[in-house]
């Protein structure tokens, strides 16, 4: 077949139009850069129903997620903005606990999300839309001017654009993977196995043999979802209602409260049983997972309802959540039972559940295998190492979730754009934001199955909150273009604001008056013994600011989003105190950078799977390198030595 000579001349190509390619094209598209972004699903079909598709749960947030989103919200990210505008539900998770784990959940209108999103995508500026299929990275040899790595693994080719399946070349400067879970992808039902993407869009095929050509290899994973019910077969009185907040909290800071005060959808909570458990158990060598025609790895955190049965054997139910699917439809979404079984033994199982007993499946559960990379390919930019201009995002680079891909997508798209400016990039340290954390696991860690974001695995959680994220990275937003000079002064203003009152609450002294006294009764707490600042006060557990108020006539008036940072911070002043001092050791460790030039064979006393893993992965600071598995702290103790050697032997060379 001849070949399509014609060439379209771009900026920025975005490959996918999930979670992670709308945030990537959104941000470069913004920061001034000509962007195509590809929908992929399609080749001569007009559909771009794929653009931000929800094709497993109807939720954005959760535990340690919403944190995720309120970061990318206060970079200037899309996705907080919109599911404010397209939720059924939302709730705050963990309110009985402390802050560090607080953390906004919705339930969101699947298509109105889908819809509002591409609106977006339609009419921002810079930004095309293309749907079709890119089969091809186009690259070329590098020249050696242009390469500013001086190691032996240095960079050799860089990107020139893409090529679609029509033959059109789209010539750009940058591109950026975003494949979710569609590239050479297939979909199993039992012994029915379909070569498809998620929700029956179609595949990315092409694309494999384009990237081993260039030197990146691929990994296979594998994930699931559960079954859709039809609503109006299910029977909600045998299960318990599962209702939003009274007060809802928006996720995007630029987001009217008022707003979102909407009527919301409940959803419902019943739960297995040993019936279902045991259809489960007769039926294993029926499964693909577990009669080995399943090749990829699954996600540990989120185990099909097979997985739960096997792996804990001594539980006699398992939680499943009936979660509507939007407002206008009647299918539910059913959390908590993913599966690959065969249609027969969904039939059976999911009528053992509680309220489920009548249920119509409108559309089985599945499981999906799909390729994609080793993160450790990555630097912390999320470029290529091997390739210059290429940058990967979302659940191509191993992680599951959309709020995940999303703020993959976002820096990957700032980075890209970052680039192309001749600007520095975007690293955010895992110190300072829960997306930094993110990145960094899957950069130097081994993952070995799905990344899924969690709580625990922030080791500042509690100077990381979701409730902090605009005063922790609306800077950062500001810098590269995203958050406008007003966003950025309500910021300064507010940050301000918190210093002052913490201030005043620490001068202002209440004496044990009979009055003070008494308000103290009123409010459920002990008398003073003593004077007492009201900062004090505020410490015990029971105090509330605002329920100082009868004790503090002079406050000035202040926002809720600033009294509640004072709250918090005066609270847990000690905490956070300590934790500062461990960011401050985090951070002398991350400033000890580790030459691009170190050859780690001379390091003669490093163990050889430490060495094996450095010069694998090349850390770029011994921060990293202590983070990266196989890499003990003996191993960093003998590279702390070298590096010392390595810096008087250079310094006395030069």
């Amino acid at each position: 077949m001849k070949q399509n000579s014609y060439h379209i001349e771009t900026d920025v190509c975005v490959i996918g139009a999930g979670h992670a390619g709308c945030e990537a094209a959104l941000a470069a598209a913004r920061i001034g850069f000509r962007t195509v972004i590809f929908t992929m699903n399609v080749i001569f079909t007009v559909s771009v129903d794929s653009i931000a598709l929800m094709p497993c749960n109807p939720n954005v947030g959760g535990s340690s997620k919403g944190h995720l989103v309120r970061e990318l919200d206060a970079l200037g990210g899309e996705m907080g903005k919109n599911i404010d505008k397209t939720f059924i539900q939302s709730k705050m998770l963990n309110q009985s606990k402390g802050p560090a784990v607080h953390s906004l959940r919705t339930q969101a209108d699947k298509a109105a999300y889908s819809m509002s999103m591409r609106e977006i995508l339609e009419n921002q500026e810079n930004l095309e839309i293309r749907q079709a299929e890119v089969t091809e990275i186009l690259t070329e040899p590098l020249k050696a001017s242009e390469n500013d790595r001086k190691d032996e693994e240095c960079v050799n080719q860089k990107v020139t654009g893409v090529r679609i399946h029509q033959g059109t070349v789209y010539s750009c400067r940058a591109v950026i993977i975003c494949t979710g879970t569609y590239l050479n992808a297939r979909c199993l039902v039992g012994e029915s196995i379909t070569e498809t993407g998620p929700s029956g869009m179609q595949r990315s095929t092409f694309l494999k043999e384009s990237l081993n050509r260039i030197g990146i290899g691929l990994r296979r994973f594998k994930t699931g979802t559960p079954a859709r019910m039809d609503g109006r077969s299910l029977d909600y009185s045998k299960m318990t209602i599962q209702k939003g907040d009274e007060r809802v909290i928006p996720f995007s800071y630029s987001t009217d409260p008022e707003s979102v005060q909407i009527e919301q959808v409940p959803c419902w909570l019943t739960y297995t049983n040993e019936e279902t458990h045991e259809i489960i158990r007769e039926n294993l060598d029926r499964s693909p997972i577990y009669a080995g025609i399943i090749e990829g790895t699954g996600p540990r955190y989120c185990p099909s309802i097979e997985d739960k049965v096997v792996k804990f054997a001594e539980k006699t139910r398992h939680q499943v959540f009936i979660e509507p699917e939007g407002r206008t439809t009647n299918e539910m979404y059913v959390d908590g039972m993913s599966s690959s079984m065969p249609d027969d033994v969904q039939q059976r199982m999911y009528r053992t559940v509680p309220g489920l007993e009548n249920c119509r499946i409108v559309k089985n559960a599945y499981a999906i295998e799909y390729d994609c990379i080793n993160a450790n390919d990555l630097k912390l930019t999320l470029e290529m190492k091997n390739v210059d201009g290429l940058f990967c995002a979302g659940q191509f680079n191993g992680s599951s979730g959309y709020e995940e891909a999303a703020a993959q997508g976002l820096i990957a798209g700032i980075n890209a754009a970052m680039k192309l400016r001749g600007k520095e990039p975007l690293v955010l340290k895992r110190s300072e934001s829960y997306i930094g954390v993110l990145i960094d696991d899957l950069v130097s860690k081994d993952n070995r199955e799905p990344y899924r974001m969690m709580t625990s695995r922030a080791e500042y959680r509690l100077l990381l909150r979701q409730d902090n994220a605009d005063l922790r990275l609306r800077k950062y937003g500001y810098r590269v273009g995203l958050i406008s000079q007003e966003q950025y002064d309500y910021v300064c203003w507010k940050e301000q604001e918190i210093s002052k009152e913490m201030e005043r609450l620490r001068r202002v002294k209440i004496g044990a008056a009979a009055s003070n006294q008494e308000y103290l009764r009123e409010i459920g707490t002990s008398e003073l013994k003593t004077a007492a600042s009201l900062a004090e006060l505020l410490c015990r557990p029971e105090i509330t600011y605002d329920k100082l108020s009868g004790l503090d006539p002079e406050r000035p008036e202040l926002p809720p989003a600033v009294t509640e940072q004072v709250e918090i911070n005066l609270k847990y002043e000690g905490y956070i105190q300590r934790q500062q001092k461990q960011v401050e050791e985090f951070n002398r460790l991350e400033k000890r950078r580790i030459p691009d030039t170190i050859d780690y064979d001379d390091v003669s006393s490093l163990r050889l799977e430490a060495r094996q893993k450095l010069k694998e992965l090349r850390p770029t600071s011994i921060g990293q390198a202590s983070r990266m598995s196989g890499v003990t702290p003996a191993d960093v103790a003998v590279l702390l030595i070298y590096l010392e050697k390595y810096k008087e032997h250079n310094h006395d060379t030069n």
